[in-house]
């Protein structure tokens, strides 16, 4: 366990200066501190809730102003006590550590430290000054020692890291705060550039990211979470139309040689986001899709009335505007091996195969040809095929769905525009243990689905080669489980029929090709998953890399495009180093999150309450008949409200570290 020399965390101090009485409280417990690189020990930390310091030998003077030096490069200078405060803090710790006066002495820098505390406007000022309060306040005979002689303190080594809640809680690391700002000052475009950095399906996002962000959004502890998605459809939809962004190749700072390709499998978000941040790096890059149209889950698995099908495909052509190919009706272990690839000239490969096989109940009575009954991702597939005229498809009578999650809502809601009569959720725990989106619960409670918790079935009923209707037992709550969700089991005698005419089985994915991929030597994990390593995304053969749903499991859009990001980067590495580089910034990110070092507060500057603005609908009446789309896009003068109401929760952390961390680290 690493062990704290001194410091302050959360106003507590672990280990006292020479006159001050240690509280007895137990050190922290600390994952992953030891070192930041290998070979390379963390000396010592700095955050928004305090210091940390591991090596006694630790510069704090030096350690505060490259903390504030980075709060004054990141100050936004809407308000004076940041905008001007951690430009004379540091510029007065400048001077303490190179030995010269400074302007301000310690009592002035506290002074100081505590105006930013209480009167900044955003979470960076309110932050950034509390490692310095709690350094002078118990620490302050070092500080003067340090200062004392005169001399020059050596420059120490580490890096800053700045952040926000919303930024860390999104996957693929999104500068939630910088794109809301540009919305806020009439750059939209800006704030589409900020997207596009991270992946190119900004609308599609927009419209059906989980929203991972608003979650960890502060200002739901004043009155409502911020509404980051909507304010992320406004941003792409303003893009449409003659002034739309055109992608080029001639975007291409640096193309590659011809020879320089890359075979990404799979054509869904994740094999998406990977071949555009490919092309963005030179490469030539082709995309092998067993299906006839790009886009997978999201194509497929998204009804259009979420994600109308025009919008899917404007973003996915930014790979053949960008000079990639898209090679459909491939698919891996009938058309061609991972050996085949390797063989025609490619330097890597990466697998975004996705989850697209249905799982089954596995109850008495269960057989997939019988009519009348579907997977949950056969059902969308059908669905999709419906709207876009391939092959009708019409329910009618009464329809169940079993799951509770967001494929199921997906079901029930198009069920219910396919003509059911009536429409019913069937899940297993409470309804308060649903793990669909809550939007989309609330949408379909409002289209008029019912749903029924603590219920499971037990057997499927048929007759004549046709569904009729289930078997259910009722469920009832025991003792929590490792993961703290209370566990759910039958109770005898409970048995119940529902009749229907029609049932969907909801209840996962798994990866489809999972034996060919095994036989190409890519290894499985024990739920059949691709085995990828958790930072490279490297697979089992080398110059192979895989993520999004097959490596993860079904998992959400935003997580598959954020592991084509990283796969992109690593594949880069490989293909012009032979191996993947340290990657100093997610270190960084893997140190705050195993450590839960975010501050999960409330800010203390009184806020305004400001209800956010949601989205226009259409009539839950009228469209439970259509699969056109059912929100809107907000107004520019709504989407400039909504901007206001970011607090910019901004957090500064450094790290100061025994040797240089790695020049070559991004």
């Amino acid at each position: 366990m690493t062990r704290v020399a001194f410091g302050v965390w959360d106003g507590t101090v672990h280990v006292a200066a020479p006159g001050v009485v240690d509280d007895g409280t137990d050190p922290l417990v600390l994952e992953n501190f030891d070192e930041f690189d290998e070979g390379n020990a963390i000396r010592a930390f700095f955050g928004d809730r305090g210091f940390l310091v591991f090596d006694d030998s630790v510069s704090l003077i030096d350690a505060l102003y490259y903390y504030m030096a980075k709060a004054a490069e990141q100050s936004c200078g809407a308000c004076t006590p940041c905008r001007m405060g951690t430009v004379l803090v540091r510029d007065a710790l400048d001077r303490m550590r190179r030995g010269l006066d400074a302007p301000l002495d310690l009592d002035q820098i506290a002074t100081l430290g505590a105006q930013m505390r209480e009167t900044s406007l955003c979470g960076l000022g309110q932050t950034c000054a509390v490692a310095l309060l709690g350094a002078v306040q118990h620490f302050r005979e070092r500080l003067e020692a340090e200062t004392a002689t005169g001399r020059p303190i050596k420059a120490q080594h580490g890096m800053a890291y700045v952040t926000a809640p919303c930024i860390e809680a999104c996957p693929s690391k999104i500068n939630v705060p910088r794109y809301i700002d540009y919305v806020r000052d009439g750059k939209p475009e800006n704030s589409l550039g900020v997207l596009l950095q991270k992946y190119p399906m900004a609308a599609t996002c927009g419209r059906v990211c989980v929203r991972y962000c608003e979650q960890a959004c502060r200002r739901k502890f004043v009155d409502e979470a911020v509404g980051i998605k909507t304010l992320k459809r406004y941003v792409a939809d303003q893009q449409s139309g003659p002034h739309a962004l055109k992608f080029t190749r001639d975007m291409i700072r640096k193309p590659l040689n011809p020879d320089m390709r890359v075979a990404v499998v799979g054509a869904g978000p994740a094999g998406i986001s990977c071949a555009y941040h490919l092309l963005l790096r030179g490469y030539h890059v082709d995309v092998f899709e067993k299906s006839s149209q790009a886009g997978g889950m999201a194509q497929i698995g998204i009804p259009s009335y979420r994600l109308p099908k025009d919008t899917l495909a404007m973003e996915t052509d930014i790979i053949a505007d960008l000079g990639g190919r898209f090679l459909f009706g491939q698919q891996l272990g009938r058309d061609f091996s991972i050996d085949d690839l390797f063989a025609q000239g490619y330097k890597a490969v990466f697998l975004g195969l996705g989850c697209q096989a249905g799982s089954q109940l596995r109850v008495e009575g269960e057989n997939p040809a019988t009519a009348g009954y579907f997977s949950g991702i056969d059902f969308l597939l059908k669905v999709h095929d419906h709207v876009d005229g391939i092959a009708p498809l019409a329910l009618s009578g009464e329809v169940l769905v079993v799951g509770g999650g967001n494929v199921a809502m997906d079901c029930v809601r198009s069920a219910l525009r396919l003509g059911a009569e009536n429409v019913h959720v069937i899940y297993r725990r409470t309804l308060a243990d649903l793990p669909a989106d809550p939007h989309e619960i609330e949408d379909a409670k409002a289209e008029g689905v019912r749903f029924h918790s603590l219920c499971n079935p037990v057997r499927i009923l048929t007759e004549n080669g046709r569904v009729t209707g289930v078997e259910l037992a009722r469920m009832e709550q025991t003792e929590p489980g490792e993961s703290g969700r209370r566990k759910v089991r039958p109770i005898p005698g409970s048995e119940f029929t529902m009749t229907c005419d029609a049932l969907i089985a909801a209840i996962g994915q798994q990866v489809e090709d999972g034996a060919l991929i095994a036989e190409d030597g890519i290894d499985l994990d024990r739920w059949q998953c691709v085995a990828a390593d958790g930072t490279t995304l490297a697979t089992s053969r080398p110059g192979v890399f895989a993520g999004g749903d097959c490596v993860t499991g079904p998992s959400t859009l935003i997580y598959a495009m954020a592991a084509g990001l990283k796969a992109a980067r690593n594949i880069d590495d490989w293909v012009q180093r032979g191996s993947v580089r340290f990657f100093k910034r997610s270190r960084m990110r893997r140190l705050i999150a195993d450590n839960r070092m975010l501050a999960n507060d409330v800010v203390e500057t009184p806020v305004r309450n400001a209800y956010r603005v949601h989205n226009p609908e259409l009539d839950p009446e009228l469209r439970k008949h259509m699969f056109e789309e059912v929100e809107q896009t907000i107004s520019a003068k709504e989407a400039y409200a909504e901007a206001q109401r970011c607090m910019r929760c901004y957090r500064v952390y450094s790290v100061v570290t025994k040797h240089p961390i790695p020049e070559g680290a991004r």
